[in-house]
């Protein structure tokens, strides 16, 4: 693990953002690279004054689309079949259960897996390729999947600057991240979700009067 935390410390700190552009795109497209360890190690950088914040952020979220618009369209034009059958040529480190897994979020989730699964370890990687299976519609993909990548691209980014020399950690306590991540945004989709009702119903109130 040393070794390849370097290998990726090294790349990044040579090409900068097209570096961390490129390893976002290698995780959202199936490849075993961890938004864990580029993202902090980006936001590491930043506290250094290597990189700037919003460009680390901003570089991390096209990375990340390329790369899962690219495994949704490889998922819809080839299906299950062609991805399995070919997926050693086309450099797919795919495992079958771990597609099973994806296509069990899609299952029970339908559009909405596009979004949640951006937090869950695992199924982000491979979650596009189910998805173009199912041929979601790709402007409703590329929308759920770009407001998913977002807060976890910046709190990753943003915990790698605040932990400083110390950002490795978060490859450790990624679960937890991911943990907190998911209760924050239920806890705001269901603030949002009360004022919104209110809002509503006293506009009603008026209405009547």
């Amino acid at each position: 693990m040393d070794t390849y935390f370097t290998i990726i410390e090294n790349f990044i700190t040579t090409w900068g953002y097209l570096a961390v552009a490129v390893g976002m795109a290698l995780e959202s497209a199936c490849f075993p690279v961890p938004s864990e360890i580029v993202l902090p190690f980006a936001g590491f950088l930043v506290y250094q004054g290597k990189l700037t914040f919003l460009e680390a952020v901003t570089a991390g979220l096209i990375g990340g689309m390329v790369g899962s618009i690219s495994a949704y369209t490889v998922g819809r034009l080839g299906g299950r079949p062609f991805i399995l059958k070919h997926r050693r040529r086309l450099l797919f480190f795919i495992h079958e259960k771990d597609l099973s897994r994806a296509d069990r979020w899609v299952a029970r989730y339908g559009d909405h897996a596009a979004f949640w699964a951006r937090f869950l370890p695992i199924v982000r990687t491979f979650i596009s390729l189910p998805l173009g299976m199912a041929k979601m519609p790709f402007g409703r993909f590329v929308a759920y999947s770009l407001v998913g990548s977002i807060p976890w691209t910046v709190a990753l980014v943003w915990a790698g600057r605040e932990l400083g020399e110390n950002w490795s950690e978060i490859a450790v306590y990624g679960d937890w991240v991911n943990l907190g991540l998911i209760v924050l945004l239920v806890v705001l989709v269901v603030y949002f979700g009360r004022k919104l009702r209110r809002v509503s119903r006293s506009d009603r109130n008026v209405g009547e009067e």
